[in-house]
């Protein structure tokens, strides 16, 4: 038998990553975004279509056409374009064949620029469409609300769900930049501002036991949702996510490990189970809750460890508990099991859920005793 010839060679495609904080990112003398779009060359207009949650408010539309009239020479404004909010949008392809179709009337290339203003489902939706039109339109994302600012713009994934399962067709391609634009937050209602801090909850009990106390101690100053109070968090969680994401070793998720979804298999069920009545921020809320009380029950965290971690939850008035986790099949099973099942799937290879040992520290196992899942199911339906 004849050996084959092998030709083989490294292929190294650098990205850099960015992230900026700061506030009014289109009041016209702001120079920040004008830069972004020409900084690997000025000597043509650059064509930019920005997308805009419905959530946004009219006002900020006016900002972004005053900016760009201001800046005319140099950018090319295609259009600012509505699109619905919240996990809708990810539950279908309407949307992104939109975005597709707009790309294509407007002739826009892989040297223009494609905005997305919005929350974290909306900013996947719009990544999405930019990452597959054309290969790869260079696209910005604006996160609006603290979730997405503090973790769910901060990364290099982009998808939509399909049959029912969360981020079922996606890619991974950075944005040019991430702008974290605080202004935006001013307009958010009560609920929108506390699902932020979960996610900052989370990164914290898995790598900052620092982080973790002074969301304990700032728990007054975040329920009257002071700003300083919420830029802090906001900037914190971002970093533990930027640094995870840079320097984890598996930006594009090749493993079968993502540290960063402690908490999420029951999570992305409970959304899926509830019709996203439960928004991803309350999912989350009560996927920590059940998985700390799941390795206390398992010996793996110390109770009083586990208690700060729900007494935090309780504090910032999440709820832990939903009927949802009663559910069953026809064959009697819980409903919310088969998020195990799915979690594996999605990420391939061995089942891998991360918990907390401490708090600040986390490991990683590859079974799950589902008596005690129950048991800890429970324990929370107790409270």
């Amino acid at each position: 038998m004849k050996e084959y010839k092998t030709l083989k060679h490294e292929v190294v495609i650098p990205y850099t990553l960015r992230i900026f904080f700061g506030t009014n990112v289109f009041y016209p003398e702001n120079p920040l975004l004008r830069d972004l779009f020409l900084e690997d060359r000025r000597d043509y207009r650059r064509k930019v279509m920005v997308y805009v949650d419905d959530g946004i408010p009219v006002s900020y539309h006016d900002q972004i056409r005053r900016y760009f009239g201001r800046h005319t020479g140099d950018l090319l404004l295609l259009g600012v374009n509505i699109l619905p909010g919240g996990e809708r949008i990810k539950n279908s392809d309407v949307y992104v064949r939109q975005v597709y179709e707009d790309i294509n009337v407007n002739e826009i290339c892989r040297h223009s620029y494609i905005i997305g203003i919005g929350g974290g489902a909306f900013l996947d939706v719009v990544g999405f469409a930019a990452s597959t039109a054309h290969r790869g339109i260079r696209h910005i994302r604006l996160p609006s609300t603290t979730l997405a600012q503090a973790d769910a713009g901060v990364g290099v994934k982009n998808g939509i769900n399909y049959d029912g399962k969360k981020n079922f067709i996606g890619t991974f391609l950075p944005p040019t930049a991430v702008v974290n634009d605080f202004s935006l937050l001013d307009s958010l209602p009560e609920r929108e501002i506390r699902n932020g801090y979960i996610e900052a909850i989370k990164v914290a009990a898995i790598k900052d036991a620092e982080f973790f106390k002074w969301i304990e101690d700032s728990v007054n100053e975040l329920n009257a949702a002071k700003k300083d109070a919420i830029q802090y968090l906001i900037y914190r969680s971002a970093q533990l996510h930027f640094a995870h994401i840079t320097t984890s070793g598996d930006p594009f998720e090749r493993g079968s490990v993502r540290p960063l979804d402690f908490g999420h298999w029951a999570a992305h069920k409970l959304e899926q189970l509830s019709n996203y009545r439960i928004s991803h921020g309350e999912a989350v809320a009560i996927g920590i809750a059940l998985d700390t009380v799941y390795a206390e029950r398992m010996g793996y965290l110390e109770p009083a460890k586990a208690k700060r971690v729900l007494a935090l939850l309780d504090n910032l008035n999440f709820q832990i508990y939903t009927e949802i986790f009663t559910q069953k099949d026809e064959r009697g099973n819980y409903r919310i099991l088969d998020g195990l099942e799915e979690f594996r799937e999605h990420l391939g290879g061995q089942l891998t859920i991360t918990l907390l040992d401490d708090i600040g520290t986390k490991f990683d196992v590859h079974e799950v005793d589902f008596d005690q899942m129950l048991a800890a199911i429970a324990i929370l339906g107790s409270r």
